[in-house]
């Protein structure tokens, strides 16, 4: 399989807040705006070079969307910042109404998703945001899988037309995605082709999946490994061409089994191309305080826990 080793350890929400000052250095119409969290959502050198262009909305997510919303009626390409939690389940109404239903170019960033926010604790850990934010008509959804991505997914989105959900986090993370490899939204990309199962991931599991094919080898069996940083639009073509190879899928999501990659992913087998899938996601419930590393292999998302449910999947073709 592809070898791809650790450059470096950084948080993925770095990655956002440099995307965010290099996007302030070569557009004029970029605003930021966030909700009392500017340290935690690395816009703070955003908004020391660009003061004329950051709003501090304080702790008022839901006027930060309509603002935000407004800001796009002048040509403006605002990216709003706070918590995946906030960002959602706080704002859900602002988000439908304001920005989906009116189809304004509003970039919606969220940092601390998923169990990795650690030892904050279940009210704060959404694990459902994925599922919410997809299931809005014209929301593009994007969960890129280390710091280099996510720097590369923010300049991204600020070029995409319509209204989109950066979802990144805020444990420090292997970097192994090389920095110039090409990004395109809706175009997953297969980081180590195999022959005996597909894993499916996105965000933080995608390198739990790399370091479960490199298991798996070791027991001769050949995984293929897709990086699916975009979880709608789906790159539906990558999925049934992997899926018809492979015969058996695992999907690896720090997410609610229900609603999010997994089910995107199971919706386009179900109609082109009944396939065994797996899920490694959490399991309906909520999360609860701890390390991310603890936290991930207590609710079954790490690596051992995909070399398991690769075995299931390859057991079921």
């Amino acid at each position: 399989m592809t070898s791809y080793p650790v450059l470096d350890k950084k948080d993925t929400r770095s990655g956002f807040g440099e995307g965010l000052l290099e996007l302030g250095r070569s557009n004029p119409d970029v605003v930021g705006l966030c909700a009392d969290l500017t340290g935690s959502l690395k816009m703070d050198a955003f908004e020391k070079e660009f003061p004329d262009r950051f709003i501090q909305c304080g702790v008022a997510e839901a006027n930060m969307m309509g603002v935000a919303a407004g800001l796009t009626i002048g040509g403006k390409v605002p990216f709003t910042g706070t918590f995946a939690n906030f960002s959602t389940g706080r704002v859900y109404d602002q988000v439908r109404q304001s920005i989906a239903y009116a189809g304004k170019n509003v970039k919606i960033c969220a940092s601390h998703a998923g169990l990795t926010l650690g030892e904050d604790g279940a009210t704060h850990q959404i694990l459902e945001d994925i599922g919410l934010m997809r299931m809005l008509p014209g929301m593009a959804v994007v969960v890129p899988a280390d710091f280099n991505q996510t720097r590369q997914a923010t300049l991204a989105i600020a070029a995409h037309e319509g209204p989109v959900y950066l979802r990144f986090g805020r444990p420090k993370w292997p970097v192994f995605i090389p920095a110039d490899m090409p990004f395109t939204i809706g175009k997953a990309q297969v980081l180590s082709e195999g022959a005996d199962v597909s894993l499916f991931a996105c965000g933080h599991l995608v390198w739990n999946a790399l370091q479960a094919a490199e298991a798996l080898e070791k027991d001769g069996i050949s995984a293929e490994v897709i990086n699916v940083h975009t979880i709608k639009p789906l790159d539906e073509e990558a999925v049934l061409t992997s899926a018809r190879k492979t015969r058996c899928v695992v999907t690896c999501e720090e997410h609610n089994r229900y609603g999010g990659l997994g089910d995107a992913i199971a919706q386009v087998l179900s109609l082109h191309a009944p396939t065994p899938q797996e899920y490694v996601a959490v399991n309906d419930s909520f999360g609860e305080s701890g390390t991310p590393d603890q936290l991930l292999e207590k609710y079954g998302l790490g690596p051992s826990a995909i070399v398991d449910a690769a075995r299931r999947a390859i057991a079921r073709k």
